[in-house]
């Protein structure tokens, strides 16, 4: 009796034990389009001999078919000789037939066979055949977290695969005390852990499907144990005011700013921002728990969120939404800066149409849409260096109602920061307000349907500062005082905009709480004709917020807010 099973080590990363197991008498061959190598792997295993061994083989597609057996022959007999002991064996046999025909001509090519799907190809090794699967479903890498809290849900921090729909896939979680005896806990992507599964490893056992077509098992044990999670956290009161997803003529949307881990990471935020904060509860490994079970539980059919590491987005944020029926965009800030802004919108309420990526340095000086504003700023050379110089960008994501004759653009911004830079943000306000006018305008040219806006965003600006009056009042004067932020870079410009915002959560007294500052800095704006707001979900108290003196802290994974806030579309 022999057994087909493999081992695939070369993808997987130290802190995680990741194999496949094939089923009997399978091997795996996989080609990609543009590359001219192949990879096919097996595991030959004779019992009466005490083989058990892997053979993995990477070979240019160019080779002949002749050359390649004699390979997989000559490696196959390395084994079997030092297993044997130099002891007498018969030659070693490989042969390869396609559809039922021995391959014996010897010009033929790995390309001739290999990369044809409908082949039917066998692999022979010492009389032991092998079905060969060409691009069946695989997965190339599988990471589990390197923190694993109870009460939270875990999932695959990184998971890539080829040829494999996802959606179809087979997940199953397995725990143990001591990584052998494995009992069964869950099915699916993600594992909602409990207090039961503290002191167990676990295991996720992963069946790639495309299809009717299956590839081979893949697991994944986790390197640390199931700890014990941080208690009840503020988020849980909250998640009492969206147990149930809206429906109708009404829906939630979510702004949050969830702390990158490009600040976060660091002896100076450990040390000077946040010393009040433990370094654990600092680590992206730890917060992202936090912030994916609040984000989750608030049942959002728009989730806008600033400061998204773009490893975050793609490792976390991206497939977890997915698996949860969201599409989503990301949008990086200018240059080499590794965070930006994302929008998640539930497919069954939402379809999107487009999106646009706007960089408010490089539009201001290039767009005419905005020549008024570049004139003025360039009468002021460090006002219009400085300006030019930010990374900030707005994010426009286009989407159309799936159940109603309804179009709604949704913008998403974090501003500058710098606290002498109120003039920076009122006039990156100004732009974008401009901006999403002009969008709004020509898609209320295409569309017979109604074309409304909402707003989301960190504006890093409090409610007494211009923004908050452009958009509520649609004017600021020239001599306002946020232009006198910094007096060396000021200018005297009048501002106008004239769509009807408000804010959808008005001003609450903190969405930013840290040691060293606290007041309102984000805000979700709607277009008031067009909505009325039905709920918003009450904040924390200030006891919650400073229990553990301030954010970002064991129970609160970012030193900001979430805002939620449920809209209803008037008739």
């Amino acid at each position: 009796m022999f057994l087909a099973r493999f081992t695939l080590s070369k993808f997987l990363p130290h802190r995680c034990l990741h194999k496949h197991i094939c089923k009997m008498n399978q091997a795996y061959l996989r080609h990609l389009d543009d590359s001219e190598k192949f990879e096919l792997t097996f595991q030959y295993v004779d019992p009466a001999a005490k083989i058990d061994r892997q053979f993995n083989f990477c070979r240019q597609v160019s080779e002949s078919v002749n050359a390649f057996t004699q390979r997989v022959a000559t490696n196959v007999e390395k084994v079997i000789k030092k297993k044997t002991k130099n002891q007498p064996q018969e030659a070693v046999q490989v042969a390869v037939s396609v559809n039922g025909s021995l391959v014996e001509d010897e010009t033929v090519s790995c390309r001739d066979i290999f990369t044809r799907l409908n082949n039917n190809v066998t692999l022979s090794v010492c009389n032991k055949e092998f079905k060969v699967i060409i691009n069946s479903p695989w997965i190339s890498g599988v990471v589990l977290p390197s923190s694993i809290l109870a009460g939270f849900p875990v999932y695959p921090m990184k998971f890539e695969s080829v040829y494999t729909d996802k959606g179809v896939s087979e997940f199953r979680w397995f725990k143990s005390v001591d990584k052998k005896d494995w009992t069964l806990v869950g099915e699916g992507f993600v594992y909602e852990t409990s207090n039961s599964d503290v002191g167990n490893f676990l295991k996720l056992s992963c069946l790639p499907k495309c299809g009717d077509v299956e590839g081979p098992v893949a697991e994944a044990v986790s390197s640390v144990k199931v700890e014990a999670g941080p208690g009840f956290c503020p988020f849980e009161t909250r998640h009492q005011f969206t147990t149930e997803k809206c429906s109708g003529d009404t829906f939630r949307v979510v702004s949050y700013n969830i702390l990158a881990d490009l600040y976060c990471d660091s002896d100076f935020t450990r040390e000077v921002l946040h010393p009040y904060c433990p370094p654990y509860a600092l680590s992206i490994d730890y917060r992202k728990q936090i912030f994916i079970k609040e984000i989750t539980g608030y049942n959002a059919d728009i989730i806008c969120l600033q400061e998204v590491d773009r490893k975050v987005y793609t490792y976390d944020l991206q497939p977890l939404f997915e698996q949860l029926n969201y599409d989503s965009d990301f949008c990086l800030k200018r240059g080499l800066v590794a965070e930006g802004v994302a929008c998640f919108f539930d497919k069954n309420r939402f379809r999107k149409n487009s999106s646009f990526r706007l960089v408010l340095s490089d539009e201001i000086s290039t767009n005419p849409l905005f020549a008024d504003f570049f004139q003025k700023i360039s009468e002021n050379e460090q006002l219009s260096e400085r300006i030019l110089d930010r990374s900030s960008v707005l994010q426009v994501t286009v989407l159309e109602a799936t159940d109603r004759n309804e179009v709604l653009v949704v913008g998403n911004t974090h501003l500058y920061f710098h606290p002498d830079a109120d003039h920076i943000r009122l006039l990156q306000g100004a732009i974008i307000v401009r901006y999403l006018e002009d969008v709004l305008e020509e898609l209320r040219k295409k569309f017979q349907k109604r074309v409304s806006l909402i707003l989301c965003g960190d504006f890093n600006s409090v409610p007494e500062c211009g923004i908050y009056q452009l958009y509520t009042t649609g004017k600021v004067q020239e001599d306002h005082v946020d232009f006198q932020s910094k007096p060396e870079e000021s200018i005297q410009m009048p501002l106008r905009q004239s769509i009807p915002l408000k804010s959808a959560c008005a001003t609450p007294k903190y969405t930013n709480f840290t040691a060293g500052f606290a007041d309102c800095l984000d805000y979700i704006y709607y277009e008031a004709p067009n909505f009325e707001v039905t709920q918003i979900v009450p904040f924390p108290s200030l006891e919650e917020l400073t229990q553990h003196t301030a954010l970002p802290s064991i129970v609160f994974p970012s030193d900001h807010i979430a805002l939620i806030s449920d809209l209803k579309w008037t008739q």
